[in-house]
């Protein structure tokens, strides 16, 4: 019979010491834990494919974008094209909302304030949410495949607007089932610092908002090419091309600054606060006259 140990972290190092990153890092996948080894993933610009139909080259402002992604990476994505002038849908559901709500309520109103709240119930209400999909300009998710694919929500499953992009951030490229979180995906893309006993992680979960930035960016260069496209962006490899850059001598001989906190935001909608406001979004999409 397992028995567990009184000290679980030593326990659990000296596990560790005994077996190769790759065994530990599978061991952890069949619990569903998110781990990587040190410098696994090669960096690699996101994926890009067409999937539907194009239209004429556009910028974000006055495009409807469904972000159905939570914690970080995605949002932040999202909530630069609210930025640049986009309408954003903040998509939710009623029973697992954005586990950041649960968080620092700062950080929460910095990554979503101005999006409209939207929350669902993904099982009942579906059809709606494919209506929704179907009229966006954009989407943005997080999700693993099977959940989309189950309810009939992939880019394939749902026909789109002329030049919909749909984006979608993984943690690492071709396995979309493998848990990560920000600090392993840097890791895995060897994105680290260096301390007394070896590598330390770098930064706060340092590959979420870095891949928010590079999800952002390409989303805009899609529009740009018309879009029809899905992107798919691996949290890993992002960090693995950053981390490439800091063998490379800097141009600037000046000190660097550390960084400010941002201003503090307004407050971010409460959940399902914009449903109604999102529904009249929909209907006019839908009875539009091409």
């Amino acid at each position: 019979t397992d028995t567990m140990p009184a000290q679980v972290w030593p326990a659990l190092s000296r596990w560790a010491a005994r077996r190769c990153g790759a065994a530990v890092v599978a061991r952890a996948g069949l619990l569903d834990i998110a781990a990587a080894v040190l410098g696994e993933a090669a960096a690699a610009v996101p994926a890009v494919r067409r999937v539907g139909d194009t239209a004429a080259p556009r910028r974000p402002d006055g495009l409807l974008v469904a972000d159905l992604s939570s914690l970080w990476a995605g949002p932040l994505c999202a909530q630069l094209l609210a930025r640049a002038g986009a309408v954003v849908v903040k998509v939710e559901s009623f029973a697992r909302p954005d586990g950041t709500r649960r968080g620092q309520p700062a950080f929460f109103d910095w990554i979503n304030y101005g999006k409209l709240c939207y929350a669902v119930d993904f099982e009942a209400d579906v059809d709606s949410l494919r209506e929704l999909l179907a009229v966006a300009d954009v989407v943005v998710e997080t999700s693993r495949p099977a959940a989309f694919a189950r309810r009939g929500l992939s880019p394939t499953d749902l026909p789109g607007r002329p030049g919909r992009v749909w984006l979608r951030i993984r943690g690492h490229a071709g396995q979309p089932d493998r848990a990560a979180f920000g600090d392993d995906a840097a890791v895995a893309g060897g994105l680290v610092g260096a301390g007394v006993d070896g590598p330390v992680f770098c930064g706060d979960a340092i590959a979420d908002p870095l891949s928010g930035l590079e999800a952002a960016r390409a989303v805009g260069q899609s529009l740009r090419r018309g879009g029809g496209e899905l992107i798919e962006v691996s949290m890993a490899q992002v960090a693995a091309r950053y981390a490439a850059l800091s063998g490379r001598s800097s141009r600037c001989a000046a000190p660097a600054v550390a960084p400010r906190p941002p201003a503090p935001a307004p407050p971010a909608s409460p959940l399902g606060a914009d449903n109604a406001a999102v529904r009249r979004i929909v209907s006019e999409r839908l009875h539009a006259p091409c």
